[in-house]
């Protein structure tokens, strides 16, 4: 929840890290939470990270990675989820918070929004990704990418077709 912004470059490359994942677990234990200037990453290619991109957290509930895997591949209530992890709501609600360091539904955006970037990516258009990923339509989400990333899906959109096939994110 701190401003900050992404500028636009004729080579821009960036990486989600799914908080997950063990090399999530890598940073955490590097890093203090909040924003931290980290020089030493820019070096990193996808093949460094692909590995351990692959690999579950050991930091992590194993409750909360079973959910975030759900809410991953299903858009389905977060009550849904949670029953079928064998939690409560509240319970699930907190270990995000907690051990993510983000509200729930503050993660469900950031997934939301790959997917509209990998959309926009595989030759969508803003419109379709911005359905494809779930927002209720185009201006949905152009206000919460540039509310989370400091750029509209029309300044992403060019920069992502030049990628083409190639993967978007090593998770």
């Amino acid at each position: 929840m701190a401003p900050h912004r992404i500028e636009a470059s004729p080579d821009p490359l960036a990486y989600y890290v799914d908080p997950q994942r063990a090399f999530a677990d890598t940073l955490r234990t590097r890093y203090d939470s909040g924003i931290n200037p980290a020089p030493e990453l820019g070096a990193l290619r996808e093949q460094d990270i692909a590995a351990v991109g692959a690999t579950a957290s050991s930091q992590l509930d194993p409750r909360l990675i079973s959910a975030l895997d759900l809410l991953r591949t299903r858009s389905a209530a977060i009550p849904d989820i949670a029953a079928a992890v064998d939690l409560s709501p509240q319970r699930l609600r907190a270990l995000a918070r907690g051990q993510l360091g983000m509200p729930l539904a503050r993660w469900r955006v950031w997934s939301r929004l790959r997917w509209a970037a990998e959309a926009m990516r595989d030759g969508a258009s803003v419109a379709d990704a911005a359905v494809t990923a779930g927002f209720s339509d185009q201006a949905h989400l152009s206000r919460q990418m540039r509310d989370m990333m400091g750029l509209t899906p029309a300044a992403v959109a060019p920069l992502l077709a030049n990628r083409g096939a190639q993967p978007f994110t090593a998770t």
